[in-house]
């Protein structure tokens, strides 16, 4: 093929066929924000993002729902739709992204972390150049008009669920485009990909902290209960997309597990940590606590 030098120099035909980004092996990746919140329990909705995926050659997608746009959930997203494609693409295609973006079309740290584990390239687009995207755009803008409307969601995980069959459904339809299915093409492509990792990556929030006087952890303008007992330790906490949890670093026992809660300003406390934290005020106070210990018997007769 040939084309003009003025063509050649145009940012639409870059966009559109340029090696970087687009072709074999290359994955462009866009965030969508739902035009309705997402319900997160206790009468609560929460604005979410979904970082959208899109491989350049079979235009086989996938997407990934997170609640922020920081780094650790804008990762994990991609993740999960790498790991849903089943192979590493060489590159992948962002613009700049705040929290992936470092300045001069280089990655931040953490970005840069994550595609050496993967051992693939990243490429930004330039500014305002929507085109250089143009696979995962159009993908989309289909997903913005044949997805949400008319759908409710009950909670994040109904949201993923419902967004996974999707876009299952989206890559075993005939592409208007290409003139074949995104799935039955995505096998010709997974053939000049990289393999999976063994293990999928830590992409947990990380810190260590002391358990206060008053034994709670705050995480997202939540409060998550700590063992007690472990008051003034030093512990290691682990926040996932879908725990929160706490370990004492001298001895490796547990001060916390709970499951994470995307809604906000709440007090989550375990059972077995209340009731510890009144054991220990009845004896600081000098008041010997009783726990009556019931029968079983008393329960059968009571389900008799």
């Amino acid at each position: 093929m040939t084309i003009c030098a003025r063509c050649a120099r145009c940012s639409w035909w870059r966009g559109r066929f340029s090696a970087r980004s687009i072709g074999l092996g290359r994955c462009q990746f866009d965030l969508w924000q739902p035009a309705r919140e997402i319900p997160v329990g206790h009468g609560q909705t929460r604005r979410g993002y979904v970082v959208v995926a899109c491989l350049g050659y079979s235009r086989f997608g996938a997407g990934a729902l997170v609640f922020s746009k920081e780094a650790e959930d804008l990762l994990w997203g991609i993740a999960r739709c790498l790991w849903s494609f089943g192979g590493l693409p060489s590159t992948l295609v962002w613009d700049r992204e705040g929290a992936l973006h470092g300045g001069g079309g280089r990655p931040s740290d953490a970005y840069a972390s994550f595609c050496g584990r993967l051992r693939s390239d990243w490429y930004f687009c330039e500014a305002r150049d929507p085109q250089a995207k143009g696979a995962v755009e159009k993908l989309q803008q289909y997903f913005e008009t044949n997805f949400e409307p008319g759908r409710s969601f009950a909670n994040p995980l109904d949201f993923q669920l419902q967004l996974d069959a999707w876009f299952a459904k989206a890559n075993s339809r005939q592409h208007r485009g290409l003139r074949c299915r995104p799935v039955d093409r995505l096998a010709e492509e997974l053939k000049v990909m990289q393999g999976l990792p063994d293990r999928e990556l830590d992409l947990d929030r990380r810190w260590v902290t002391r358990v206060p006087p008053d034994p709670y952890l705050r995480f997202d303008t939540n409060d998550y209960s700590l063992d007690p007992r472990f008051v003034s330790r030093r512990v290691d906490v682990r926040v996932s997309q879908q725990h929160v949890t706490a370990t004492v670093l001298d001895t490796g026992e547990q001060a916390a597990s709970h499951e994470r809660c995307f809604a906000k300003h709440r007090t989550i406390t375990a059972l077995e940590h209340a009731r510890a934290l009144k054991v220990l005020r009845g004896e600081r106070l000098g008041v010997e606590i009783q726990v009556e210990q019931r029968s079983l018997a008393v329960y059968d007769a009571l389900m008799a």
